[in-house]
């Protein structure tokens, strides 16, 4: 699973690149990316995306039938990622959607199931997903406007901590519903309250308007997960 994991992000974000690369030299912030900027060349991209593909085809083969055809499923969704912020002021929903599905092949892979629990910490991931992605999509709201690109952030104007606060609040509540389904006790409840004062914390001394503090708070979400993956820990080893 962290194999395929880090493959399939990998492919993913490089597949954005691909098609995104008119656009990304637009933006200041992403003109340099390596596409954008010419660094890497365009038929590089695709042989780096297809090893990434291969590695990911390794892993897929070594899950059961039930969670193969939950990960094949995904294939679909994330091809038209990219295009999401052409067309809809969500793009970061959907996002959530194709970057929180490892949660669904994993609970196929180990319960031959979707069961309750699954789909709640899905769910829960999309949200939370929105929310650190509309604080990322800060950084190019300007640049963003300039050229048509549409984002919650956007969409959200003067809203975001707000916004922000409110999808942190419902992927919390989702996820402890997700380990209060497996296991009706107490620690349900307390095994997120880490994750939940590191995100109150991000909203709190989020700065949508200054690029620099909300790419530091978009990136301390490598944290969040971090406290999460640990909460998921505790609640599945406990007797």
């Amino acid at each position: 699973m962290l194999a395929g994991a880090i493959a399939m992000r990998g492919a993913g974000c490089v597949y954005n690149d691909i098609v995104d690369r008119d656009l990304d030299a637009q933006v200041a912030r992403t003109r340099v990316r390596p596409l954008a900027s010419g660094a890497v060349k365009l038929k590089a991209a695709w042989v780096w995306l297809l090893i990434l593909c291969a590695v990911g085809l390794i892993v897929l083969l070594q899950l059961k039938l039930f969670a193969q055809i939950v990960a094949l499923a995904s294939l679909a969704p994330v091809a038209a990622y990219p295009f999401m912020k052409r067309i809809t002021w969500w793009p970061q929903a959907w996002l959530g959607i194709v970057f929180s599905w490892g949660a669904l092949v994993g609970g196929a892979a180990i319960e031959v199931t979707l069961s309750t629990p699954v789909l709640l910490l899905y769910a829960g991931s999309i949200s939370w997903v929105i929310g650190y992605d509309t604080i990322y999509a800060c950084q190019d709201r300007e640049d963003d406007a300039l050229i048509g690109v549409r984002s919650s952030a956007r969409r959200l104007g003067a809203h975001v901590r707000g916004g922000v606060a409110a999808f942190y609040l419902l992927a919390l509540v989702l996820w402890t519903g997700a380990f209060w389904s497996l296991r009706p006790q107490r620690l349900a409840l307390l095994a997120l309250a880490p994750a939940a004062l590191h995100l109150f914390w991000q909203v709190v001394t989020l700065n949508p308007d200054d690029g620099v503090n909300a790419l530091a708070k978009f990136r301390s979400n490598r944290f969040a997960g971090l406290l999460v993956a640990l909460a998921c820990a505790a609640v599945g080893s406990a007797s």
